[in-house]
């Protein structure tokens, strides 16, 4: 069924608004696989908090005409999945990477990475996908900024126990 100008105008400004608040974008190629394969890994994505949607192309670039991800506009071309993260920059290179290595045999293919207004090698989505979310960050944040003062409470008291032991 085709989409009247209406429809078309609604996807798209969902398409936007979505990538106006998006970290990353992720750009693959689902030729081949089966409804019940894209059904599993929509359900993946919303438990990872990706947004995933298969537009029509030039629906597509227009959605990313004024957006971070402008940037994936040529390569747009064939029938293309975009996932796009709305929890942390690696989410959705987490989703359609472990997503990719049990489906690469059926034709799926990532083609298309974006980060911070930049397009990236699709190997980059290794990369991408180590990235730690926000609270591993914080957590590591918290971790490195906590060592020396504990370092120096352990001295401290070293001395103490040594003083008392003398």
């Amino acid at each position: 069924m085709a989409l009247n100008l209406a429809q078309k105008e609604k996807i798209v400004a969902e398409v936007a608004q979505i990538a106006q608040s998006a970290y990353s974008a992720i750009g693959a190629e689902y030729r081949g696989l089966s409804v019940e394969q894209l059904t599993k890994l929509r359900v993946e994505a919303r438990k990872a908090g990706v947004y995933i949607r298969v537009i029509k192309n030039t629906l597509a670039r227009r959605a990313l005409q004024d957006t971070d991800f402008a940037c994936m506009r040529e390569g747009l071309t064939g029938p293309l999945i975009l996932a796009f993260s709305q929890a942390d920059p690696g989410a959705a290179a987490r989703v359609m990477q472990a997503f990719a290595k049990d489906h690469e045999k059926f034709g799926f293919q990532v083609r298309l990475v974006a980060l911070g207004g930049e397009l990236l090698e699709p190997s980059a989505i290794g990369k991408l996908a180590t990235l730690p979310t926000y609270d591993q960050a914080i957590s590591l944040l918290m971790a490195t900024m906590k060592a020396p003062v504990q370092k120096l409470a352990a001295t401290i008291l070293a001395i103490q126990v040594a003083k008392e032991a003398a």
